[in-house]
């Protein structure tokens, strides 16, 4: 991230999706000022843990000033980046070391250190099997293959990395990253894409994504997502009648899916003004953040009895479906519901889809939390016991310390 996601919001302007991440920073929150102008982005760092995306999520990755030390540690974050980026994406590089031979001087490093460091780039990038498309002035791009077919027999040359064996290249979540090369999904011939071809945006968005057409998520067949996709149709229609705001354009703008399963919600959402954060929860039944991606959506992992990685206040609306109910014996809602409070800008809305008797437990604790909360009808009629809650959040403050004071003399005297 760069110059607080200024890559990324001129991409929105192109219809594109991006999802920022930078380090929790005191003295410059990028990640902060972000999400305040309206863009998608996230606290993360490249460490020792993978980062909290599946394997071929991403078309493109991009890297600008970044300070991330690529070509060390024997490219493990370059190896890292491989993972999450689609066959055939892309990988730009701006900023030392690319075009040192200007720059050095201004960048207070020797020409030598800077040389070796984009040599070293330059080694880890074929050892991936990376194809170098362009450098030009300040910008050096990468290609990743379409498929793995050339790198298994360049395995004979390049020693390291080898493939990974038997890891699950979609487990993000407190998952240490390893110094190997996760494998594409094995193709027929050269030309193949590994893992099936993606069509192109918009139709993208209500194609059947490939991992579920392939059979790779149990239990999900096309027939199941189509469903899904009309289901989140008609119940986003009653939001909107139920809950005004949600129809009115420009009122919300940074929405989150604390469950977003195949993504239908943010789906049925995305001609309207606003972007959704998928949150698959790693106690999910199935993984499908995958197959998030490959509708075009983006999202990331989550446990909620834990807390998320994101400054305070800067979701407008929070979607909760059937949060509680899969957290029901893992923690307490109480600590849930702060934790969405945390994150909920003031007078921004939830809105809640549970068993009656778990919203009506979550409305007492919203109520003493001084929400503005309603329980409302299930879309399909009263006979359901699966209803909705919608929720406000309240602008208040505590009253100030001087003004308490005052007030316990007077009851005193």
């Amino acid at each position: 991230m760069e110059n607080v996601a200024s890559w990324g919001a001129y991409l929105l302007s192109r219809d594109i999706l991006t999802v920022s991440f930078a380090p929790r920073d005191t003295h410059e929150a990028q990640v902060q000022f972000a999400l305040e102008r309206g863009v998608p982005a996230l606290i993360g760092i490249l460490a020792s843990k993978r980062l909290p995306y599946p394997s071929r999520a991403f078309d493109m990755a991009h890297c600008s000033r970044c300070l991330i030390p690529w070509g060390q540690y024997d490219g493990l974050y370059l190896i890292e980046v491989d993972r999450v980026l689609r066959p055939g994406g892309y990988w730009i590089l701006s900023g030392p070391p690319i075009n040192w031979e200007n720059h050095w001087k201004g960048w207070e490093r020797t020409a030598e250190d800077l040389k070796a460091e984009q040599t070293t780039i330059e080694n880890v990038a074929k050892r991936l099997c990376w194809k170098k498309l362009k450098q030009k002035g300040d910008l050096a791009i990468w290609q990743k293959p379409t498929n793995h077919v050339h790198c298994k027999v360049n395995r004979k040359l390049f020693k390291k990395p080898s493939f990974c064996q038997a890891q699950d290249p979609d487990t993000a979540w407190y998952t240490k990253m390893e110094d190997c090369l996760t494998p594409l999904p094995g193709v027929n011939n050269i030309k193949e894409i590994a893992g099936g071809q993606l069509a192109k945006w918009p139709e993208r968005l209500n194609t059947v994504p490939p991992r579920i057409s392939s059979g790779s998520l149990t239990g999900i067949t096309a027939e199941t997502f189509r469903e899904n996709t009309e289901l989140w149709r008609k119940r986003v229609e009653y939001y909107k009648t139920v809950d005004y705001q949600l129809a009115e354009p420009g009122r919300y703008r940074n929405l989150l899916d604390m469950n977003a399963y195949l993504g239908g919600f943010a789906a049925v959402l995305v001609h309207d003004p606003v972007w959704v954060m998928n949150i698959v929860p790693v106690e999910a039944e199935v993984n499908a953040l995958g197959a998030i991606y490959e509708r075009g959506l983006i999202g990331t992992y989550q446990n909620w009895c834990e807390a998320m990685s994101t400054y305070p206040r800067t979701y407008d609306l929070i979607h909760s479906d059937s949060v509680f109910t899969l957290y029901k014996d893992r923690c307490e809602a109480e600590d849930i519901l702060l934790e969405m409070d945390r994150i909920l800008r003031p007078e921004g809305s939830i809105i809640f889809r549970d068993d009656v008797d778990v919203l009506v437990k979550v409305k007492s604790i919203l109520d003493a939390m001084q929400y503005d909360a309603r329980i409302v009808d299930h879309e399909n009629g009263p006979k359901v016991r699966e209803k909705i809650l919608l929720a406000v959040k309240q602008y208040w403050t505590a009253p100030a310390p001087a003004l308490e004071t005052q007030e316990q003399s007077k009851s005193n005297s």
